[in-house]
């Protein structure tokens, strides 16, 4: 093992094994299938399990309960009165020999424990199965290592919480008179009468349910069905008097407790065990929305046999997922990280943001943000599937520009806001295109533009400016815009697109930057509405408009598209085609424009479409995009010395510069430059020196990695909160994933391999280094000052990762449903070997993508000088010196089932 490693790869699968891993604090693991049945699970058995906000079966936790909660999946062996062992670590009794290994895979978790003292050695395996059960599965085997025969009686011990993670600290003694607590042959049920809410009590459907059985389907022989039947008067789950009196446990089945906190407490019939012999338990611990789901979930499940079924299911449908896109780096420490970052977007998919001990919203659902670009990965492994996915997301879009910032499980259903919090965050904008552009470019689907979508509505009007006190959200389609005849109004995909870039450009503030608002993709500038600008997501919009022109131009020649028809009002927002088009360097006359356009949309529109020719507008977008560069390149540049500049990126709600140099100190943001750079918007030169200030000021000098922000030495009251965070964390000079990954793709895009490969490594490396990020193989969130790893699994910077290791790094990427290979490799990838290599899809063919490179050449130096496509020859075309396209249309005439070898030369 690596001596920076706590733990280390077994294969090429995934698989890790970590020695004592209860000595470090706060990790977690976790398990889930795609019916969105989630747990988390941590060395001790802690960790909650749940369905959503308001299902958990397990007491809800978050990372500070890890270490100061006593409730886990407990399981007890009890030898005699002075010998007792508690599996989950959770006891004054333990003894002190115990040798703790963890062995783990994609979505799977086994705890061996090893006690040459009680002579025993026992597995804990924990998985959800990947069927359509919503259950957690544990089998306990528990071997005799010793030469004696062994007497023991085992019981588990596991609270069941039941309810809503509200009632934790709402009502908590009161929900818990809800519980009617039902025992039966195997082990517990709960179902609450009803669930508790004062806004409106609801009947509950849900039982939350752990049955268990020994390996051979023969039931315990009781239970414990309450936690103080189970701990008694003066104890606690460390000392449970059922455990260390060794009690008798009921065992009328049929029987109900009611008003009580319920204990899994199933207690098993003692077991002798003779040197070698092993002994078996199964509990299966899951939520039912109906009753006869519970036995048919646990006849699935109960015998030995059956879990190392589910289990090897488990395996081979995660590994199959995974390796839709599967990596050769020639570096099996990175290769097998890199699966548990192709896992990190599907994690996401499941848990959304919320449903790990690490938190950010704590509530369930997803962010407007979240629900794009976690369509990234999946566009490059299934892009057919999610065509309905993109469609559904752009119903979240209000005529104003601004959308929806929760989304529900059901697709195409928003919230307004979390929490009854109105807040615009202004990059909201560009995700959906910058994510349509990618779908359109892998698949060719321009048709896609022309579908007709809903606006989203509610009581915010112009920019949460202003309320719509009639609004009644109990109407129906009161959450669609409706024409002014009252019918439901539908616009393309198209004209959601101009909406919200059209409204951004002006909407401006004093220096003629997009306005801050209530945030951009940094959540903690949140305190500059007023004069607020967000110079950073200028640029990326104007990328956006300049992008999404070269789309309507191709659009035009492929299609043979000469006009699109747009809703009536939205011609105020297209300037130039009128005869005065407005000064676009007067910021007064933008904002007066953008009011004259939420008048004619307010409540509802006209109805009525105009023919636009696509010359003419993209004539009009191409004026825009064009300002927004020569401004932003004239304003906003700072240049420190004669080699070192950087963009400024916000001003603050004093409407003053936030970055530059003040008083001698140097005040630089990670967002600021890497947008300009993304965009274009920033020349070559510039890039140099935009790099040069990163290293200087943001790189992390310890650990790697590149700083969101240097330290400003105090609150910055007229910006955001995060600058009341300690430095190094979250959004106040964290190394944060999400902006190095950015950055890197950025620097990719500009040329700059070497530089982008130097970023995506730190990452890398500081999250393998695991003495210092102490966590389990995953990209998190951020890393703090102390390097530590921080809010694992649930992170955008997956997705970006993962793209950017395909598109940039290996250079697979589709133009227009074409497959263009331009590779941006460095001679240092090549160390280990002179082969790297990809698997993936493209036009839903499987693609295996090899490159040589015997001289090491780093991209820039090297051309393409062989490319051999076999089993099958497939025509293809070099277009420059380090690229070359496949006509769709080839791949397709490919068998579906197929799988293609490109091998190419770099020299």
């Amino acid at each position: 093992m690596n001596k920076n490693q706590l733990w280390s790869f077994v294969n090429r699968n995934g698989d890790f094994v970590f020695p004592e891993p209860q000595r470090i604090s706060r990790l977690y693991f976790p398990l889930a299938n795609e019916q969105e049945f989630m747990s988390s699970i941590t060395p001790q058995l802690q960790g909650d399990i749940k369905i959503g906000q308001n299902q958990f079966l397990l007491q809800p936790v978050t990372s500070e309960d890890l270490y100061n909660n006593k409730v886990n999946r407990n399981f007890w062996i009890y030898f005699d009165k002075n010998h007792i062992w508690s599996l989950g670590g959770s006891s004054y009794y333990q003894p002190k020999d115990v040798k703790v290994t963890l062995h783990a895979g994609i979505l799977w978790h086994t705890i061996k424990k090893t006690s040459k003292n009680f002579g025993l050695e026992v597995e804990i395996t924990t998985f959800v199965p990947t069927s359509n059960e919503k259950a957690e599965l544990m089998h306990i085997k528990i071997t005799n290592i010793s030469d004696t025969a062994i007497n023991f009686t085992p019981t588990s011990a596991i609270p069941i919480f039941g309810r809503s993670a509200d009632n934790l600290r709402d009502h908590r003694h009161c929900t818990s008179l809800l519980h009617r607590i039902n025992i039966t042959k195997y082990g517990i049920v709960v179902k609450p009468v009803m669930s508790f809410d004062e806004r409106g009590h609801k009947i509950n459907h849900f039982s939350y349910f752990i049955l268990g059985c020994e390996g051979n389907k023969q039931p315990p022989l009781g239970v414990f069905p309450t936690v103080e039947s189970f701990i008694g008067e003066g104890n606690c789950l460390k000392t449970p008097q059922a455990v260390i009196n060794n009690l008798p446990a009921l065992k009328k089945a049929g029987k109900i407790h009611q008003g009580k906190e319920a204990m899994g407490a199933l207690r098993f019939k003692t077991k002798t065990l003779i040197p070698d012999e092993s002994a078996d338990y199964i509990l299966v611990l899951g939520i039912a929305e109906k009753d006869s789901q519970i036995s048919q979930t646990f006849k699935k499940f109960n015998h030995k046999e059956k879990i190392s079924v589910a289990l090897s299911e488990n395996i081979d449908f995660w590994k199959n997922k995974i390796d839709s896109i599967s990596f050769c780096t020639a570096d099996n420490l990175w290769d097998n990280w890199l699966r548990w970052v192709t896992l990190q977007p599907i994690l996401r998919k499941i848990f959304g943001c919320s449903f790990l001990p690490d938190f950010d919203y704590g509530r369930g659902g997803k962010g407007w943000r979240d629900l794009w670009q976690d369509c990234l990965t999946f566009i490059f492994i299934h892009p057919k599937k999610t065509r309905k996915i993109l469609k559904d997301n752009f119903s979240g879009v209000r005529i104003d520009g601004t959308n929806a910032t929760i989304i529900t499980k059901k697709p195409g259903y928003f919230i307004a806001d979390r929490n009854k919090i109105t807040r615009v965050w202004m990059d909201h904008g560009i995700w959906p295109y910058f994510t349509l552009q990618l779908y359109i470019h892998q698949t060719g689907d321009f048709d896609i533009l022309f579908d007709n979508q809903t606006y989203f509505y509610d009581q915010r009007l112009c920019r949460g400016q202003e309320t719509d006190h009639d609004w009644n959200p109990h109407y129906k389609h009161s959450k669609h815009l409706h024409t002014k005849n009252g019918h439901l109004y539908r616009g393309t995909i198209l004209e959601h697109i101009l909406v919200q870039h059209l409204t951004s450009f002006f909407n401006v503030g004093v220096h003629n930057n997009i306005k801050l608002e209530d945030a951009d993709w940094n959540d903690g500038l949140d305190m500059a509405k007023d004069g607020g600008e967000s110079v950073a997501f200028s640029c990326f919009y104007a990328r956006n408009l300049h992008e999404f022109t070269l789309l309507l131009i191709e659009l035009k020649s492929r299609k043979k598209v000469k006009e699109i028809f747009l809703a009536k009002e939205i011609l105020i927002l297209l300037d130039t085609l009128r005869t005065h088009a407005i000064d676009y360097n007067n910021p007064s006359e933008k904002q007066d424009l953008l009011e004259r356009y939420f008048k004619s949309v307010k409540y509802r529109i006209n109805g009525k479409k105009a023919a636009v020719k696509i010359e003419d507008l993209t004539q009009d977008l191409s004026l825009k995009w064009q300002w927004m560069f020569e401004h932003l390149r004239k304003k906003e540049w700072v240049q420190i010395s004669k080699k070192i500049g950087f963009f400024n990126g916000y001003y603050d709600n004093r409407t003053k510069r936030v970055e530059g140099k003040f008083k001698g100190k140097v005040r630089m943001t990670l967002t600021g430059q890497v947008f300009p750079i993304f965009s274009g918007v920033a020349s070559t030169h510039q890039v140099r020196q935009i790099f040069r200030a990163a290293s200087k000021f943001l790189k992390d000098k310890r650990f790697g990695g590149f700083r969101l922000n240097t330290d400003f030495k105090g609150p910055q009251f007229d910006l955001g909160r995060a600058f009341a965070f300690s430095y190094g964390d979250k959004e106040n000079g964290a190394v944060f994933s999400h902006m190095c990954i950015m950055f890197a793709n950025a620097l990719y895009k500009r040329g700059f391999a070497k530089e982008g490969y130097q970023v995506l490594k730190s990452l890398f490396e500081i999250a393998t280094n695991t003495h210092i990020s102490k966590i389990y193989p995953c990209l998190p969130e951020y890393f703090n000052l102390e390097g530590r790893g921080m809010y694992s699994y649930l992170t955008g910077s997956a997705s970006w990762y993962i793209m950017t290791m395909l598109s940039e790094v290996y250079g697979i990427n589709g133009n227009f449903g074409n497959l263009l290979i331009s590779p941006k490799l460095i001679g240092e990838q090549f160390n280990n070997s002179h082969t790297i290599s990809l698997a993936c899809y493209f036009a839903e063919r499987r693609i295996s993508l090899i490159y040589k490179n015997a001289r090491k050449i780093d991209y820039g130096k090297y051309s393409i000088t062989k490319v051999t496509i076999s089993p099958r020859q497939i025509p293809y075309k070099q277009i420059s010196p380090n690229q070359i396209k496949i006509k769709r249309k080839h791949l397709l005439a490919l068998a579906q089932n197929s799988h293609t070898t490109i091998e190419i030369v770099l020299d």
